[in-house]
């Protein structure tokens, strides 16, 4: 069920889910753009709660796009209740755990990461060699190789995540990166901004400017205004596939109902419900081997009346048989010599239950 007051939602934390705020999100649209109105842009949140933050974004977008219907925004999302919420307000929404999703590599041109926050449970059997600690790492490995090259990250997550760690993996990334403070600290969160490049090496300047936040530097506010150019979503070029490996009932029952046009079912009463067709008399007496392919062919069954009222449930079958011929001759030497051969030879047979009231009823009859 939709919510009445979307942005009050913002305001609820439950279960590790830390919605962006209203004055943030404003101030983020304002360092975002299109780099081409013209061209489709698709839009992830693989966190995306009850799609609000995503839902914002991609209306902002869509005034500046010529083409709105061109802006496509997909979300994931664990919990059931802000799942089928987002559902309702945003293209694409998966109910299912983001490690249970296949999103084709570098099909996004914006990735808006708000991810849980918490630390990773402890493997202490060692099954899986070296874990990541912290929740929010998981969620940026795991989603970052969606995005494109050259695509937009929108990271925001506790400032006192950025360790070491956390540090040397945006900046093998990511370029011309810009941190700030959220306006609103109540859940001690930083923003974000960087753009996606190839992985060849460690950029000592993102690395150094992220580090500083790791030894206590904070970052300045995110501005109201936005006074240097925008971060340019770049538009999504060739195709996207976004499935998940695991899906519940109520999500493959709604799937079914939206391609239903391109399923078999809508020709299922004509494919396996065929008109019945009144059989004709045959123009003469069926030879054994007809009334064989009949049997074989299923057409000799079902109930039938016989003249004097008798009424049979029959059901044909045929049954092939060895049949053992001996020849002998005899040579013009005298000589005995016995040819022995072996025919196959189809048995019809018909076996029926007597179905007249009366003192046969049920009576087990074979017709040959």
């Amino acid at each position: 069920m939709a919510l009445i007051f979307p942005r009050l939602a913002r305001n609820f934390v439950k279960n590790g889910y830390f919605p962006t705020d209203a004055v943030t999100l404003d101030r983020i649209v304002h360092a975002l753009a299109l780099a081409d109105p013209d061209s489709p842009v698709r839009l992830l949140d693989p966190c995306c709660g009850e799609g609000a933050a995503l839902h914002d974004l991609k209306q902002a977008f869509c005034v500046q796009s010529t083409s709105p219907e061109s802006v496509r925004a997909y979300g994931v999302e664990y919990d059931q209740e802000r799942a089928w919420h987002a559902k309702g307000v945003l293209d694409t929404v998966a109910h299912t755990d983001v490690h249970d999703m296949f999103v084709t590599a570098r099909s996004m041109g914006l990735l808006f990461l708000n991810p849980p926050y918490g630390d990773v449970v402890s493997d202490k059997a060692q099954t899986a060699g070296r874990q990541l600690n912290r929740l929010e790492k998981v969620f940026y490995q795991k989603s970052v190789p969606w995005l494109a090259f050259g695509g937009v990250l929108v990271l925001i997550v506790p400032y006192y995540v950025i360790d070491r760690e956390f540090a040397t993996m945006i900046a093998r990334n990511f370029s011309h990166v810009e941190v700030f403070l959220a306006p609103d600290q109540t859940f001690k969160q930083l923003v974000l901004f960087g753009i996606k490049r190839r992985a060849d090496g460690v950029d000592a300047a993102v690395m150094a400017m992220l580090t500083k936040i790791s030894d206590g530097e904070l970052p300045p506010v995110l501005p109201e205004h936005w006074a240097t150019s925008s971060y340019a979503i770049r538009c999504a070029t060739g195709e996207c596939a976004f499935v998940a490996t695991r899906i519940d009932a109520p999500q493959l029952e709604r799937e079914v109902e939206r391609l239903e046009h391109a399923t078999l079912w809508p020709q299922f009463a004509s494919m396996f419900v065929p008109e019945p067709v009144a059989p004709r008399r045959p123009l003469r007496d069926l030879s054994d081997w007809h009334l064989a392919l009949a049997l074989a062919a299923g057409q000799i069954t079902g109930v039938v009346t016989g003249l004097d009222g008798t009424r049979l449930l029959i059901r044909g079958d045929t049954i092939k048989r060895k049949e053992q011929e001996v020849q002998i001759e005899e040579t013009d030497k005298g000589d005995i010599r016995t040819t022995i051969l072996m025919r196959d030879r189809f048995v019809p047979t018909i076996a029926g239950i007597d179905f007249t009231p009366g003192p046969n009823l049920g009576r087990i009859v074979t017709i040959r």
